[in-house]
């Protein structure tokens, strides 16, 4: 999900119901807690029912795996009730109940590497539908709901810092991985997803073997950033809006939720519009639409959990608070990124990061497509992927620095 986009939708949805400047005065003066209140009492109670539960994730995630031709395994993997040793668990409760990880594994042929994919911020591992099957003929494909996503527990998410939070994310991967034994793989993550999985790397390299991201965030702050849009946009009556309801936690999920058994409607007009009409390349069918809009609807409308890591993440236009940036030097995991070439995420900040880093890393811009790059263009996806797994997957005696880049592909 872009968090720009659908936060501007949300900006417009908040002007045409008459809330405008008033309400931006009115959260200027309240306290976080108070603002939300009264967004929630503005629905009347009938309209707060939502459509939807984990059983509704799960059935919804199996008809959208339904297109895929390779057989996989669908688990729950239990992670326990948080790390060893810590006194406080993943849902930040006195509750010993153990917690799960959505984890969804495809068959591939004996030896092949592991490829483990994680998704980005607002989205499950459902996304990649389009890339399963061509990357299961040379990769082992693991893909997961992150914790608080997906089919995923949904803890209660009491987080109060940048580092409770990316804690959350990363050790919940880290029992994930040892409930699953494994080790020597390849990580790859999208957008937020590439944040936690650089974030992983620097805390576990002795397990990553690659790490490839894919429109990554994270790699700048806003004091990093050249454009002034952010700046001049929240000096306007709707940015300022925007930005309160940023610092106040108010998600995108939450404007789902708000429109009650509408809600449906309100995703299938973002998903039809993103991934058709405004598609930068390859639209879905009719039938991949209908069916990842269901399901899309029915992970972004369930009990708020990890969403909630937003503001302590990000500040407003999803510049990071602790930019990976600053640690590039220290990555030990050879690294590739891909960005699709209309991508809304700058891939300057991973040129300027390169710069910095002491292990290999290149940079790959794929045509037509724009921040769901594997979705816009699986084709120039999976040449990008293989690309940067080539040293795994090579079954010559070439040496894979000299392997030419696939046509089409764009090396920075």
């Amino acid at each position: 999900m872009s968090v720009n986009r659908l936060s501007t939708r949300m900006a417009d949805v908040i002007s045409k119901n008459g809330l405008g400047t008033s309400a931006a005065a009115a959260g200027a003066t309240d306290s976080s807690a108070a603002a939300r209140s009264r967004w929630h009492m503005l629905w009347p109670t009938a309209l707060r029912w939502i459509p939807t539960s984990t059983d509704h994730i799960l059935a919804a995630e199996k008809r959208l795996l339904s297109i895929v031709k390779t057989p996989y395994v669908q688990e729950q993997v239990n992670i326990g009730s948080g790390p060893p040793g810590s006194k406080i668990r993943w849902f930040r409760s006195t509750s010993n109940e153990p917690r799960f990880i959505n984890t969804v594994t495809f068959d591939a042929k004996e030896g092949s590497p592991t490829l483990v994919m994680v998704h980005g911020y607002g989205a499950s591992q459902g996304l990649f539908f389009r890339n399963f099957d061509a990357l299961t003929s040379r990769f082992r494909v693991i893909a997961i709901d992150q914790l608080g996503w997906g089919g995923s527990s949904r803890p209660d998410f009491t987080c109060k810092s940048t580092e409770e939070t990316e804690a959350w994310f990363i050790d919940s991967f880290e029992e994930w991985r040892k409930a699953k034994n494994l080790s020597n793989f390849i990580l790859l993550g999208h957008s937020f997803g590439g944040y936690v999985a650089a974030k992983y790397a620097l805390k576990h390299p002795e397990h990553v073997q690659h790490l490839v991201l894919v429109g990554s965030a994270g790699f700048s702050s806003e004091s990093d950033a050249k454009s002034e849009f952010f700046t001049k946009f929240r000096a306007t009556w709707k940015g300022a809006i925007l930005n309160h309801l940023w610092e106040s936690n108010f998600t995108p999920q939450k404007l789902v939720r708000g429109f009650g058994p509408w809600g449906p409607g309100l995703v299938n007009r973002y998903t039809t519009a993103r991934f058709g009409a405004h598609s930068v390349g390859t639209v879905l069918t009719d039938e991949e639409s209908k069916l990842l809009t269901d399901y899309f609807y029915h992970t972004v409308a369930a009990k708020a959990s990890g969403e909630l890591c937003l503001k302590y993440i990000f500040s407003f236009g999803a510049f990071a608070r602790k930019p990976l940036l600053k640690s590039a030097s220290e990555l030990k995991v050879p690294t590739s990124f891909i960005y699709g070439s209309e991508d809304w995420m700058n891939y300057q900040g991973a040129v300027e990061a390169r710069k910095q880093m002491k292990v290999p890393c290149e940079i790959i811009r794929v045509p037509k497509g724009g921040h769901f790059v594997f979705i816009d263009n699986p084709t120039g996806f999976h040449s990008a992927v293989l690309y940067a797994c080539r040293r795994f997957i090579s079954s010559s005696d070439a040496d894979p620095q000299h392997v030419p880049l696939p046509e089409g592909l764009q090396s920075v």
